[in-house]
């Protein structure tokens, strides 16, 4: 892994499913996540070894955090600190969202990517 990691707007390694891998640290991986209606969501689970956050770049997203679900818009951030169940889907009518998802530190989240 490299030192550090820049991406332009138009650079990044795209995973088979589309989403674009902003970088690889040893303390945190960032992708940038796409997903069109009628997505179904992540369902609701826990991480026990990292945090997982999600700033919201495009879209309207139903976030859920500890059994509540708060909808959020472009600008809206949510961190979920281990072993706190979250999940998060595209609400009921809405259309595409883009999503910026760091995972702190690096669990080797990005490599499943790449073999899905």
């Amino acid at each position: 892994m490299e030192a550090f990691f820049a991406a332009g707007p138009d650079e990044g390694e795209r995973s088979a499913n589309g989403h674009r891998i902003l970088g690889e640290l040893p303390h945190l991986e960032a992708v940038e996540i796409a997903f069109e209606p009628p997505w179904p969501g992540v369902d609701p689970h826990t991480h026990p070894d990292h945090t997982d956050s999600f700033y919201v770049l495009e879209g309207e997203v139903e976030f859920l955090v500890n059994g509540e679900w708060r909808r959020g818009g472009p600008g809206t951030y949510v961190s979920v600190p281990p072993d706190v169940v979250h999940g998060f889907r595209i609400p009921e009518g809405g259309g595409r969202i883009r999503i910026l998802n760091v995972h702190a530190p690096n669990t080797g989240w990005v490599d499943g990517l790449r073999k899905r």
